[in-house]
């Protein structure tokens, strides 16, 4: 099942929450701190890295703190000299859909990806996510559940309208968990 929800994704009951992350694993926006600040030192301190990952690359964590989630996945968008782009979000939205196939996920929750001042249009996101996860789907079981985890209603349009247009309703929910 494919739904789109409004909620924060340190809320989002899930088996593994997608965390769009640079090179470093740094988060790429200041709203995405919230999961670091939930997570709290067990996470952070699981995070930390010997070397930077490549862009395109997704790697697992444990999550640790207050997060619901058991597991992080986190998707590498950027870097310091690699910018957001359509093909680094798709890259690393789909190695993120193949640890969850590999760690045998059977519920993702993601936030859009690459969103935000200078970055990627929510459509844009949008249409990446939902074309890869279909892509994904036709040969995998896992993630069974994928929930788009969205702030605000017009996104939740945004993300139902991707959907249609790759011919699946989805089911819309409206704050609270998934």
């Amino acid at each position: 099942m494919i739904r789109v929800v409004g909620d924060d994704l340190v809320s989002s009951a899930a088996d593994a929450i997608v965390r769009p992350a640079t090179t470093r694993l740094d988060p790429t926006a200041a709203a995405l701190r919230r999961v670091e600040i939930a997570g709290g030192q067990e996470f952070q301190n699981k995070i930390r890295l010997s070397r930077e990952l490549a862009v395109g690359a997704a790697v697992v964590t444990a999550a640790g703190g207050d997060l619901p989630a058991e597991f992080v996945i986190h998707a590498v968008i950027r870097s310091d000299v690699e910018p957001v782009t359509r093909g680094n979000v798709a890259r690393a939205w789909q190695a993120a859909l193949h640890q969850a196939r590999e760690w045998e996920f059977g519920h993702v929750s993601a936030p859009p990806l690459g969103t935000g001042a200078g970055n990627l249009t929510l459509e844009d996101a949008a249409e990446i996510m939902v074309t890869g996860l279909h892509a994904h789907r036709g040969g995998a079981q896992f993630p069974a559940d994928v929930s788009f985890v969205v702030e605000r209603p017009e996104d939740q349009q945004v993300f139902q309208a991707a959907l249609q247009r790759a011919g699946d309703s989805g089911s819309a929910g409206v704050g609270g968990r998934s």
